[in-house]
């Protein structure tokens, strides 16, 4: 009898339940494209589902952040878009995510049902339903409550702790939850506790055991389908989405590869040009303070130019995010303004529909510590800007903005559906997608800044929206219209080379690089150096504001004494580099060849001058201004690194400096094609030459000056220690090992020197001949780690879509 009473009751309460949300008693009401209510006395809300198997897009993000680069949690942060619907079981309402990556698309249901069934879905969760009299209703909160963004296992990952989600401290933030006619926004605060085992976490939380987030999420009704989407080809700059398509015939491919981009159509499709029937409009963040805030809506809009040369009016805009709506929504494109306890990344994401590749959202995130950098290196390379006055400002400021508009820009690119070219720098900078570093050089023995920064889109960028947006007439072959396109491109001299191909380490391409200036990387570089001769020569405490200590002055030298690292960087690429373009059949470009010997000879001087140690010496006069510390002032990450106590260290900043060309020059993969090049062209540039270089301009030079003498030894030991590392390499070949160990027996005759005793020869032959007895037990030894820096401003920038 108690069993059925309890039975009766349980019904009972049951009902009740139900009836108040069926009745939405107590309840705060919000309607959209999924209705759903909140509960304010257990903090619930309850998602009203109406249509099963419909498809729509599932977005979480983060709303607030950590603040910390190096965890990487930001605010803004877009997660992963999915594409999902609901499936009735039982008792349940489970949200599924279909498996878009492998696709048959065909009229033949069964052949379709055959790949849905051959690859794996993903249930997203499992709701129990408690009505189904109006619509299916379900609990929403624990869905919300989730560590959907992978907080955790980002901790962990990063070494930062373990941590667990603790619901007891986490709640609906019901300010940010909102209901749209074609999109639903959640924002929950979600808690995670836990014990702090990392240096990052410790600096940017209140109580580094309690961390606190707000996690986003999106329902999103899909676009129409009368999107067409873009075949993608290699040549065209453009990012692009892939998957499996079964259904295709077996002499054709069977991966589907499109562009991504936005929705735009002209109003009047047959004039050349027209205004868009939706204009893509961008949004800035309203907390961006001035003049970054201009500065960076005038960048943007620099894109609009592109977009009339594709034949559209007015059809790309910046303006101010309108005054109450979410950066999160996904209606709006956002370029946002984040902050960061150290520099970091910039980058720009989208949102897109995994089906056709169109943009729903783009969202941009922008470091706020970069223009802070950018005003440094300024300051570093002007002449005593502070001399006349500390109120001397605006030319480092206008130097920092010009960087920021041309940051904006980029960053949009991303967003707009195309990736880096660091191809365009060799043609007059043809692309805001490239990396620019100060394009100052020496003129009247003083630095001009007149052209520091581009002030506009590129041509290479006019390619690239005209092959994504270009609009066809109908009675025109598209494919055919897309090739001339980049037949035209190729015809003008632009090139497009993206990441990994421009990268220091693994990349080859002589004329794609980060943060490079000029036709020939070695021409750039002996400007460069030319600049940070001058500047160096001109370093002064006025390089600073009155009554700021040294210290100061110490960390704006930082920038300028590295300030050829880019530069090297590519010069290396050079040396046993490649030309070579992404060629299709038939496109007319060639497909590679190596670089000539005369310029790779040219390079490899210009590389060995940042070595001498004219170059690599701080000079005397300018040691004296670097004192020990002062208090409140300790190094940090973007200081120097030394091994003299609290004294400034002059020997170590040559050792990292001289390490950080010859890691690089004398990297495994870059010997290996010197051997491969070499038994090609015997006209080409050998491995053998490299290393006789290298050791005549170090080991061969001498010096009576004694500083100078003793700054060569820590460029000696560096040039030892790397081709020791080639001799024993893994990754380098049989041949390279041989040269390799002859060069050090060639260093052996400089070391005994019959006139006269040469400094630290005893030391240099123990360390052969430990090696050439145990070349088994050799290690790199590190040294002093280089500054922060990559890249110039607040690191580099990427995309996510």
């Amino acid at each position: 009898m108690n069993k059925i009473l309890f039975l009766l009751g349980f019904i009972a309460i049951n009902f009740t339940i139900n009836a108040q949300i069926l009745n939405k008693k107590n309840l705060q009401t919000f309607e959209g494209y999924f209705d759903f209510y909140y509960e304010e006395s257990t903090d619930k809300i309850y998602l009203k589902v109406e249509n099963l198997n419909k498809e729509f897009l599932y977005v979480n993000s983060l709303a607030s952040g950590i603040g910390s680069n190096d965890i990487g949690l930001d605010r803004g942060q877009l997660g992963n878009e999915r594409l999902v619907y609901f499936q009735k079981a039982g008792n349940k309402l489970l949200l599924i995510q279909p498996n878009l990556k492998y696709r048959a698309n065909t009229e033949n249901e069964l052949e379709r049902k055959s790949i849905e069934q051959a690859f794996a879905k993903s249930v997203l969760f499992g709701f129990k339903i408690l009505s189904d009299t109006d619509g299916y209703i379900v609990d929403f909160t624990p869905f919300l409550m989730q560590d959907t963004h992978g907080v955790i296992n980002r901790l962990k990952s990063k070494k930062e702790g373990n941590f667990k989600l603790d619901k007891t401290r986490s709640a609906i933030e019901l300010n940010s939850t909102k209901a749209f006619p074609e999109n639903v926004e959640f924002e929950a605060l979600i808690t995670y506790t836990g014990q702090p085992i990392g240096k990052n976490l410790k600096t940017v939380t209140p109580t580094p055991s309690i961390v606190s987030v707000i996690q986003h999420h999106s329902f999103i009704k899909l676009p129409d389908n009368n999107y067409k989407p873009r075949v993608f080809d290699t040549r065209s700059g453009a990012i692009s989405i892939s998957y499996m398509d079964y259904a295709t015939p077996v002499q054709e491919s069977i991966k589907k590869r499109f562009i991504i981009r936005h929705r735009l159509e002209k109003k009047f499709p047959d004039l050349a040009k027209s205004e868009a029937k939706e204009p893509i409009v961008y949004y800035l963040d309203p907390g961006t303070p001035e003049p970054v805030r201009s500065a960076l809506l005038e960048g943007g809009a620099w894109w609009n130019e592109a977009f009339e040369s594709a034949g559209f009016k007015n059809a790309f805009q910046v303006n101010m995010l309108p005054e109450g709506a979410d950066p999160m929504d996904c209606r709006y494109n956002v370029i946002q303004w984040v902050h960061r306890s150290t520099r970091g990344w910039s980058y720009g994401a989208s949102v897109v529909d995994p089906r056709t590749g169109e943009i729903i959202k783009g969202h941009v995130s922008l470091g706020s510590l970069r223009i802070r950098q950018d005003f440094m290196i300024a300051q570093a390379l002007m002449n005593n800007p502070y001399a006349i006055s500390d109120d001397n400002y605006e030319p480092m400021l206008e130097l920092a903005l010009a960087r920021i508009r041309q940051l904006s820009a980029h960053e949009i690119g991303h967003t707009l559906g195309f990736t880096h070219n660091f191809a365009s720098s060799t043609s007059d900078r043809a692309s805001v997608m490239d990396y620019p570093h100060p394009n100052v050089f020496v003129k009247n023995n003083t630095i001009d800044f007149s052209d520091a920064y581009d002030k506009g889109i590129g041509e290479w960028d006019k390619v690239t929206v005209a092959y994504s947006y270009s609009e066809f007439d109908k009675t025109i072959n598209e494919t055919e219209a897309l090739n001339v396109i980049l037949e035209n491109a190729k015809n003008d001299g632009l090139r497009f080379i993206s990441d990994s191909d421009a990268r220091a380490i693994g990349g080859a391409h002589a004329l794609a690089h980060l943060w490079d200036n000029g036709k020939l990387p070695h021409q750039g570089l002996s400007e460069v150096m030319k600049v940070r001769e001058l500047a160096i020569r001109n370093f002064s405490g006025d390089n600073i504001k009155d009554f700021e200590p040294y210290s100061v002055l110490e960390d704006v030298f930082v920038p300028l004494y590295f300030y050829h690292r880019y530069q090297v960087e590519a010069a290396t690429k050079v040396i046993g580099g490649l030309d070579y373009n992404y060629a299709v059949k038939s496109d007319g470009q060639f497909t590679s060849k190596r670089v000539d010997a005369e310029i790779q000879e040219q390079t490899l001087n210009a590389i060995i001058n940042t070595l001498n140690v004219e170059s690599l010496a701080i000079p005397k006069d300018k040691l004296g201004m670097f004192p020990p510390r002062a208090y409140g002032y300790n190094r940090t990450r973007e200081s120097f690194k030394g091994q003299t106590g609290v004294a400034f260290d002059p020997f170590s900043a040559v050792n990292t400096a001289s390490d950080m060309t010859l890691k690089l020059l004398l990297h495994p993969e870059r010997a290996n094609r010197l051997i491969v090049q070499k038994s090609l062209d015997e006209n080409q540039l050998s491995l053998d030459n490299v290393l006789k270089a290298l050791i005549q301009s170090t080991f061969g030079a001498k010096h009576e000056d004694s500083y100078y003498s003793e700054v060569q030894h820590q460029i000696n030991i560096n040039v030892l220690k790397y081709m020791m590392n080639l001799a024993v390499n893994d990754k380098t070949f049989f041949q390279v090992k041989a040269k390799s160990n002859q060069a050090i027996n060639d260093v052996i005759p400089l070391l005994q020197d019959k006139k006269k005793s040469v400094p630290y020869a005893r030391q240099y032959m123990k360390l052969i001949s430990e090696f050439k007895s145990h070349p088994d037990k050799f290690k790199l030894t590190p040294t002093p780690k280089i500054p922060d820096g990559s890249p110039i401003g607040s690191g580099i920038c990427t995309y996510i879509d």
